[in-house]
């Protein structure tokens, strides 16, 4: 072993770190800043429902994590850049994009008008671009080697039987921004990632894990496609963003890592 290696027990240590986490009152949102949150970072939280977000936010402060919150989604240039200047004002800057922001909208093509299939894509395409761009910018002016962790899914590179048209081709550009940063930005030691699950816990997914139907049938289906034999839980997503966040991923850009059982393998 060489005598130059960092001790292996510093690899994931993200204490004092500041994430920046849009879509922070989603399902992955609220798993990114309790998993980053507990392990020591700073977390800015920005979402658009604001309720939802002081939720969040009370919650974990409770947990002592130290916390802003930015009421805004990444709609914007004006809205990404305010959500970088609230991160450098309360914590002069961030470390660590964690860009969870976007939606679905799920119909048979002949039935998706051009306006709900570009909001697709502009919830989880452009935004992402957008928020990329302004800390991005930020990273590059302070001279950071920072961390991107994008989202996007196993629907990035598997169609869908049926009313997917907006979504899977949203993820396959996710995947193909990954790349792109990761080639522009790597000369800086920036590097971009994204994770990729299938169906996991959460309110909106919550009915595929009854056992019952219209849920048994579909988790069935499911778990036929999967080899671990199970549906994801939030936790399973939360050892891939850590590692992606920290100094164990150095040497590691331009991935996709599917959080899926394998569902993919197949």
């Amino acid at each position: 072993m060489s005598s130059g290696m960092p001790d292996p027990a510093n690899l994931f240590d993200i204490r004092g770190r500041v994430a920046l986490i849009t879509g922070a009152t989603g399902a992955f949102g609220q798993v990114a800043a309790e998993a980053l949150g507990r392990m020591g970072a700073k977390l800015v939280l920005a979402a658009g429902n604001s309720e939802a977000l002081k939720d969040v936010a009370e919650r974990l402060s409770a947990l002592d994590i130290d916390i802003a919150i930015v009421n805004r989604r990444p709609n914007t240039a004006d809205d990404c850049n305010e959500i970088v200047n609230i991160a450098k004002e309360k914590f002069s800057g961030v470390d660590i994009l964690v860009v969870a922001s976007g939606m679905n909208d799920v119909d048979l093509i002949q039935n998706m008008s051009v306006e709900r299939w570009q909001k697709v894509m502009d919830a989880n395409v452009l935004g992402t671009w957008l928020m990329c761009r302004s800390v991005g910018q930020h990273f590059l002016e302070e001279e950071k080697r920072g961390k991107v962790v994008l989202v996007s899914s196993a629907r990035g590179k598997l169609g869908h039987p049926a009313g997917y048209t907006a979504y899977c081709p949203s993820k396959s550009a996710v995947d193909g921004l990954t790349r792109s940063l990761a080639c522009e930005w790597g000369k800086y030691g920036i590097t971009v990632n994204a994770i990729a699950p299938t169906v996991f816990r959460s309110n909106l997914t919550a009915w595929m894990f009854e056992d019952k139907e219209p849920g048994k049938s579909t988790r069935e289906g499911m778990l036929s496609r999967i080899p671990l034999g199970r549906l994801g839980e939030p936790e399973d997503l939360a050892g891939p963003l850590i590692y992606l966040s920290s100094a164990a991923s150095n040497f590691c850009t331009g991935q996709v890592i599917y959080a899926d059982g394998g569902y993919t393998a197949g």
